[in-house]
Formats: structure tokens, C-alpha cells, sequence
């Protein structure tokens, strides 16, 4: 399993597709094996969902991500998670241990949809 986490230093970003970076964890047996951080390839409508699933990613944290993109990335079977803040590392521990707390999107799309699914 995959997954990816819009970052921005070493905190969770607002905003799915227009953050800095993802930072794309590897997890063997509910523990993550690799973290590899790459840059963000740009913000172009669908490219994203493809680009990710081509990586293996089945999962994607985030503060925030429109509506538009929340069905892109479903069409590939991939997970989302957003309304989440916190270091990075920490959000997908508590993820793992089935105790990440989220709540409402927090990028400018977030009156659209909600948050942990």
C-alpha cells in the first residue's frame, strides 16, 4: 500500500493539488517501509489522480481537495482523506493506528464536502 500526503515542509498542506510536494509513504504490514518525497508535477484537472495511481499510491491525505478531484481520484479506486493538519510522519501514524482526527476541508473548496471518509 501507497500513500500519498499533500505536504508543505514537514506539515500536512491545505490544499491537495497545489501544495509543494507529496510525501509518498510505503507500508508493508501496517508499517511504513519507505518515504520518499517528491514534487508536486503541476495542477492540471485529471492529471493528478492518473499520475499517483501510475505510482501505486491507493490512498491520499490532505488539508483540503475539491470536489471535482475527489471523483477523479475515485474513478481510480484511491482513497481520500481530507481536513487533516499535523507533521506529516505523525498524521499517517495516527492514520495507521485508526486514530487520525480530521474534520472539515480546509482549502477554499471545503464547503463542498467533507472530511475523513
Amino acid at each position: 500500500m501507497k500513500i500519498a500526503v499533500a505536504t508543505d515542509g514537514s506539515m500536512v498542506a491545505a490544499h491537495f493539488g497545489r501544495c509543494p510536494e507529496y510525501t509518498i509513504f510505503t507500508l508493508d504490514d501496517g508499517k511504513i517501509t519507505d518515504k520518499v518525497a517528491i514534487q508536486n508535477p503541476g495542477h492540471e484537472p485529471g492529471f493528478l489522480p492518473e499520475y499517483l495511481s501510475k505510482l501505486g499510491v491507493t490512498c491520499v491525505i490532505a488539508g483540503g481537495m475539491g470536489s471535482k478531484a475527489q471523483k477523479l481520484f475515485a474513478e481510480k479506486n484511491i482513497q481520500i482523506v481530507t481536513g487533516v493538519s499535523g507533521p506529516v510522519t505523525e498524521v499517517v501514524n495516527s492514520y495507521l493506528a485508526g486514530s487520525l482526527q480530521c474534520g472539515p476541508s480546509l482549502c477554499e473548496h471545503g464547503k463542498h464536502h467533507k472530511g475523513c471518509v
